[in-house]
């Protein structure tokens, strides 16, 4: 017999508490650890991975993106944000400014919004015809099959914000001045059509949640939980392995032998702090 769940499920209590930020902290830094081993395992195989991260304004994509990468070499974890297209590549094939970005051998490549720009922003805001959306949703599986077979690892995550949280992060923007910059007239008026990008988001899903490169979901209303929860599933879909390292130590420094520090003027800053 199935269980009925209550307000003291504890499977349900575990979900609705915050997590703590000395928990989230600890947590983290194990993951951190784990995608070092992960960042030398993809150099020592040759791997090339691709990460796609979408959702709504707001969802947390940057602050996980900065979760993943903190710890990381910027040399093997890059992360491709791009600005709106220039005339010249609006008039090349759609999906031609995002392949010199994807991952060589030893690569890990980060996108913030990706090709599937055309299948939300682009169709909601007109910036692209219905007809050009729609052909976008046709083609993007085969086009994703081709990464595969050439070797890339691709994982696609959707981070699910509910509305009231949006409301709050975004309102929250306009009052932060280390955050106000990320919230463009763009986002206002996406802000207002809310059902318009459901209804893209269900059919990007439909069209493009194939067997071969499956959009991976996660709650991110509490975004210490959806930062680890994802960084865990990164690591779950890689297999990877310790790489063999002789062990570390510093050599002896050399003697100054007849070097003398400078009397030199440094122009030394101001030590406010």
């Amino acid at each position: 017999m199935s269980k009925t769940k209550t307000a003291k499920d504890p499977d349900e209590t575990q979900t609705s508490e915050k997590l703590k930020t000395k928990d989230y902290e600890r947590e983290l830094a194990k993951l951190h650890v784990e995608l070092v081993k992960l960042q030398e395992w993809v150099k020592h195989q040759g791997l090339k991975v691709c990460v796609v991260f979408e959702g709504r304004d707001g969802a947390g994509k940057g602050g996980t993106i900065k979760a993943i990468t903190e710890r990381v070499s910027p040399r093997v974890f890059r992360v491709i944000a791009l600005p709106s297209p220039t005339e010249r590549e609006k008039s090349q094939m759609y999906a031609q400014r995002y392949i010199p970005h994807f991952p060589a051998a030893g690569e890990v490549i980060i996108f913030d919004r990706s090709w599937y720009n055309r299948a939300g922003v682009e169709r909601v805001m007109g910036f692209c015809t219905e007809e050009q959306a729609k052909r976008f949703l046709q083609v993007v599986p085969q086009f994703e099959k081709m990464m595969l077979e050439s070797g890339i690892v691709l994982l696609k995550y959707w981070l699910e914000v509910s509305p009231e949280e949006q409301t709050r992060r975004l309102e929250g923007r306009i009052e932060d001045g280390r955050k106000i910059w990320k919230l463009s007239p763009m986002d206002l008026q996406s802000y207002s059509r809310w059902y318009d990008y459901s209804r893209a988001r269900d059919a990007m899903f439909a069209a493009t949640d194939t067997a071969w490169a499956p959009w991976y979901v996660a709650r991110s209303d509490d975004k210490k939980k959806a930062r680890l929860n994802i960084i865990r599933h990164l690591l779950s879909q890689i297999p990877y392995e310790d790489v063999p390292r002789e062990k570390i130590k510093l050599p002896k420094r050399q003697k100054a032998g007849d070097y003398q520090e400078p009397n030199y003027p440094f122009k030394f800053i101001p030590e406010t702090y």
